[in-house]
């Protein structure tokens, strides 16, 4: 079973930048296979990894319900639900990434997201590590991905707004029953003089913060992707010390 970490926080926050930063520290480990999986309709994780991905899970599940008639005679739904998603996988060097897609358009889609979570925990399997950039509403999380991880890492900034996102994102992972072992807040973009009181009231397990990185902003701002990060930049010394946090030792 693939260990999964599934990030959310509020937008704005540097969420998808960290999790193509975690997706480069797996690689740099040997960890083993990864998995990337982009659940925010919003975000660029595929373009933060340096991919262009051409089909999403989304526009698949559209066009079948769409279309039903495009599942051959025969074929079981799941089975053909199964090989689309395969089909949607862009491969990187090192790790592969699947791009969720926007949320489904009008019609009942229970079915195919019941189908959906099935292939998904399939696919987890054959995975060592799977890294989940959720949206805040953990919409694919809770309806199409998966409704467990090993660890949830929220992400957020100081701000009253960042940290009000994080509690919120905490209680609704209770209240749509998702399975975490570990429930995480990360700082990004952090300060010395940060209010502890406010972040400890979130009521999540604070595991320390990455300081602001003119590299990362740069990288950003010309379009490239964070393989292109020096191995010594301020994000990622940082996050290497909190890495025994987020995965397991061995």
């Amino acid at each position: 079973m693939g260990y999964t970490i599934a990030l959310a926080g509020k937008g704005g926050t540097g969420k998808t930048t960290l999790a193509a930063l975690l997706v480069r520290l797996l690689k740099e480990k040997k960890k083993g296979s990864i998995l990337a999986v982009d659940a925010d309709p919003n975000s660029n994780f595929a373009e933060a990894l340096g991919l262009t991905t051409q089909q999403n899970v989304g526009r698949l599940l559209d066009d079948l319900a769409q279309h039903p008639e495009k599942i051959p005679a025969g074929t079981p739904k799941s089975r053909f639900i199964e090989y689309e998603v395969q089909t949607a996988i862009a491969e990187g060097n090192g790790f592969d990434v699947l791009t969720m897609g926007r949320p489904e358009g009008p019609g009942c889609y229970c079915y195919v997201n019941n189908v959906l979570r099935e292939v998904m925990a399939k696919l987890i399997k054959d995975y060592d590590y799977v890294i989940i950039d959720n949206e805040a509403g953990l919409e694919h999380l809770s309806r199409r991905t998966t409704r467990s991880a090993d660890i949830l890492l929220v992400v957020s900034d100081a701000t009253i707004a960042g940290l009000k996102a994080a509690k919120r994102i905490k209680e609704i992972v209770q209240e749509l029953d998702i399975k975490t072992k570990k429930n995480l807040l990360l700082i990004n973009r952090a300060q010395k003089n940060m209010d502890t009181a406010k972040i400890s009231g979130v009521g999540l397990d604070y595991i320390g913060g990455l300081p602001f990185d003119e590299a990362i902003s740069a990288l950003s701002l010309n379009g490239n992707s964070l393989w292109e990060l020096k191995d010594n930049s301020a994000s990622l010394v940082a996050l290497r010390k909190l890495g025994e946090r987020l995965w397991p030792l061995n």
